[in-house]
Formats: structure tokens, sequence, C-alpha cells
């Protein structure tokens, strides 16, 4: 696998408007996971659901199309796919002429079926600019707690527990985070549902907010705080859901659960 130096983020770019899919950059998942000291047997499932806004080509008669995308990468992948790469590997069908969505999504299912090393769904739908609603996530907004915070690098001994077993959804959109490569901000939005003893609100939050100066990818900060939940909170069903904002016309979603099966409904949050 290529080390992150030769990564495309962060670097002045040329951008290739002629299909090329050696543009598709893969990172290895066990260069975080090791970090978190997880083997191969996962103690979650999930996805990581792409959404691409700028998806665009052309028809047989040169005329261009242009459409939503929607790409569902399996969390047992070996493999995630960089942010900036895929994007420039999106850009690379600008200029390609394509005869149908169904022959681009054989195209984009083999190729990025070989740099994850599993299979991919993907949905792609042509855009007819009629306005999309917007969502929130439901549950019990954590946001108007008012509580001191002092504590911006990730403390995981802030989760605190009553005694009391529930069943809550609890959300937050003050999470934030940087780019592992860039330093970046990634802005999102958290929700967590779980059955177990009763999470102190206040401490969750705090918690949350605790990620604000961590650097590492979306997905191992999801992951992360799945780990941090199970690990001090100790709950009989949890599920972790990030929807993070837009950056070079994708956003990601990554979901994480411990009901096999389990997939989150993949909606538009007012910021995305």
């Amino acid at each position: 696998m290529s080390s992150l130096e030769n990564a495309p983020l962060g670097k002045k770019t040329i951008y290739i408007s002629q299909y090329k899919k050696e543009l598709l950059f893969p990172i290895a998942r066990e260069m975080s996971r090791s970090q978190l000291n997880l083997k191969n047997l996962l103690p979650f499932t999930g996805i990581d659901i792409w959404n691409g806004y700028e998806l665009s080509w052309l028809n047989n008669k040169g005329k261009p199309v242009v459409a939503l995308a929607e790409f569902i990468f399996p969390c047992e992948s070996p493999n995630i796919i960089e942010a900036k790469s895929f994007k420039l590997y999106l850009n690379s069908f600008n200029n390609t002429h394509i005869s149908s969505v169904d022959e681009l999504i054989t195209i984009l299912q083999a190729d990025l079926a070989e740099a994850i090393q599993a299979p991919v769904e993907i949905t792609i739908s042509l855009v007819d600019f009629e306005p999309i609603k917007t969502q929130a996530f439901n549950g019990i907004c954590l946001d108007s707690l008012d509580i001191q915070c002092d504590t911006y690098l990730v403390k995981p001994d802030l989760l605190q527990t009553q005694e009391e077993i529930v069943s809550e959804i609890l959300y937050s959109n003050l999470l934030k985070s940087n780019c592992l490569i860039t330093g970046q901000p990634d802005w999102g939005s958290l929700q967590i549902c779980y059955t177990g003893k009763k999470i102190q609100h206040d401490s969750l939050l705090k918690y949350i907010i605790s990620f604000r100066d961590h650097t590492e990818f979306g997905e191992q900060c999801v992951e992360r705080i799945f780990l941090d939940i199970m690990n001090y909170c100790k709950p009989q069903k949890l599920s972790v859901y990030a929807r993070y904002t837009r950056r070079g016309g994708l956003d990601i979603n990554p979901y994480r659960s411990t009901d096999i099966g389990d997939i989150p409904h993949n909606f538009r949050l007012c910021r995305q």
C-alpha cells in the first residue's frame, strides 16, 4: 500500500478530464486501526456513505450530463479511498464519452472495488434541479447544554454513566476534527444510539467537543468514538453515525454499529 506521503491531498494538482482510474489512491484501514488496537475481528459492523455532488460526463453526442452519486463502502474493506484522489478520479470523467448511466456504474464499481478490495454499491441520480429537502438527526440534541469546556484534545475519561438503564438517541452538531494530511477542519454532526447505563449528557457533549483539535480521518474518528463509548460506558447496543460537510464536491458519512445488517438512512443535513 502506498505511503501517505504520496497522497495527492494538500499538493498542487493538475486536473485531468479524461478517464484515468490510476488517479485513485487507496489507503489501508490497518494504518489507523492499529492505533486503536483493532485486529482482524472488528467489534462493529458498518458502512461509509460518500455522496458526490459534482459528477459529470459526455454522452455519445458530446452533450454534458450532470448527476448525483451515492457510494457505499463496507467498513470491512481492507482499504479506503483518499478523498482528494476520489475527487480527481471523478473529475476525470468530465470530458469522457459514456453511453449510459449503467455503463458509468459498471466502470465505477470495477475501479473502486479494485481499489478498496471489496464490493461497492453505487447509485447515480440524474439532476433535475428540484429543491432537495434537508433533515435533522432525530433524538435529543445536546448542544443547548450550558457546560464549561476547556479540553480540545480527545479525552475519553470525560464519559460518565449513571446506573439507570435506558435506550436513547442523542446527537450534536458540534463535532470538529482536523484532516490528518492537511490539518484543515472537518466539520460534522454526530448521532449516538445506545441501550445501557444512561450516559450523562454533559459528559458526552464535553467528550464530543474534545475532538476539536484532534487530527484524524473521519472514519477513524467515528471508530474511536465507538470504541471509547463501548470501553467507558459499556452499552449493550451502540450505533455511531457521523455526517461531515462536503469538501471538493464530496461528503463522507461513516456509520458503525453493534447491530449486524443495520443500515442508516442517507439524507442531507442543512450544512450538507
